[in-house]
């Protein structure tokens, strides 16, 4: 019985993978991942051998989804990972699992877990995470103003992904609608040289980039309190 793992790869640091990670990666047939460059300097920094690294994104066409299924039904276990995290959260992937799941109810399907900026940034963020609302990557435009309002109102912890090139904007938004009670944390660059995690208001984060604009950068993680 073939069998699709999804494994989990640093999010920064290239130590941040498990063992088992490592095993799988050296025992399956074929790697789908996002870019083939990257996961290759993931697989020399832990003398992996190469597989069939085979391309699998966002964007990839249903004829990339047949072809999987038929290596499936052939047998081939097969390792899905994406370029930082675990795949399938705000991940591409999450179809390619529920084809499967309606497809080809016999293959098995393993989560190998491990690094999650997700949860990194909930563990470091002094907010708890008994209930927390994940919001992924916001909406560039449409739906923006529904979820801060959204974020205003809830009353749980709330998660969001950010890019560098948007944070000034949502931070910007934050003040307008989130209550000046409201802890929000913004953590950038996890497990890298430069890891950081700004705390406080809306305002004090807003204006704590405002005055060192050269730490806007890197792929952020806010999380918002209650």
């Amino acid at each position: 019985m073939s069998t699709l793992y999804i494994v989990a790869t640093p999010i920064g640091n290239l130590e941040d993978i498990t063992f088992r990670a490592v095993r799988i990666l050296n025992e399956v047939d074929i790697i789908l991942c996002e870019d083939t460059r990257t996961t290759k300097k993931l697989l020399e920094a832990h003398a992996i051998s190469y597989k069939k690294l085979v391309s699998y994104h966002a964007h990839s066409q249903d004829a990339r989804h047949q072809e999987i299924l038929t290596w499936l039904k052939e047998g081939m276990n097969i390792a899905l990972v994406s370029d930082a995290g675990t795949p399938t959260i705000s991940d591409p992937g999450v179809k390619l699992v529920q084809l499967i799941y309606t497809e080809l109810p016999d293959v098995t399907i393993s989560p190998i877990p491990g690094a999650s900026a997700l949860m990194s940034a909930l563990s470091m963020s002094g907010i708890s995470s008994a209930q927390f609302v994940f919001y992924g990557f916001l909406p560039h435009k449409k739906g923006r103003a529904k979820i801060f309002q959204d974020m205003a109102d809830q009353e749980h912890t709330c998660v969001c992904y950010e890019s560098p090139h948007r944070l000034m904007k949502t931070l910007e938004a934050f003040t307008t609608y989130l209550p000046p009670e409201k802890t929000v944390v913004v953590v950038r660059e996890i497990t890298k040289i430069y890891e950081q995690a700004v705390r406080g208001s809306a305002q004090e984060v807003y204006t704590h980039f405002q005055n060192h604009p050269d730490t806007v950068r890197g792929e952020c993680v806010i999380v918002v309190g209650v």
